[in-house]
C-alpha cells in the first residue's frame, strides 16, 4: 500500500490491460500509439511488468467497419482507484478501438 494523502492508503493491484488498435496504422503511427499508451500507464501510477504485442488478429465482429485489430496486452500493477481513469483516457484516443482492464486472476510471478 502507498500513502495517498493524510490518513489514506491506496491499494496496489495487478491488472491485465488489453487494447485493440486500428489495424490500418503504419509502423510509425503504431510506435507513437504504443508510446502514448506507455506514458498514460505511467502517469496513472502503473508499473508495467510485461508487454506482449499479439499483432493483427481477426475480430469476432467488425469494429468501426474493420474486421481486424492490432492487439496489445500489458500486465501492470497500479492503484485500484486509478483504473477507471486510465481506461477512460485510453478510450478517447482515435486509434484505440477497445480497452479492457481486468484484475489478474493468477498469482503474478516476476521473471517467469
Amino acid at each position: 500500500m502507498r500513502p495517498a494523502g493524510p490518513g489514506r492508503e491506496v491499494k496496489m493491484r495487478r491488472y491485465e490491460v488489453n487494447i485493440v488498435l486500428n489495424p490500418n496504422l503504419d509502423q510509425s503511427q503504431l510506435a507513437l500509439e504504443k508510446e502514448i499508451i506507455q506514458r498514460a500507464l505511467e502517469s496513472y501510477g502503473a508499473r508495467v511488468e510485461k508487454v506482449e504485442e499479439l499483432g493483427l488478429r481477426r475480430l469476432a465482429y467488425p469494429i468501426a467497419k474493420d474486421p481486424q485489430g492490432y492487439f496489445l496486452w500489458y500486465q501492470v500493477e497500479m492503484p485500484e482507484d486509478r483504473v477507471n481513469d486510465l481506461a477512460r483516457e485510453l478510450r478517447i484516443r482515435d486509434n484505440v478501438r477497445r480497452v479492457m482492464v481486468v484484475k489478474s486472476q493468477e498469482p503474478f510471478l516476476a521473471n517467469a
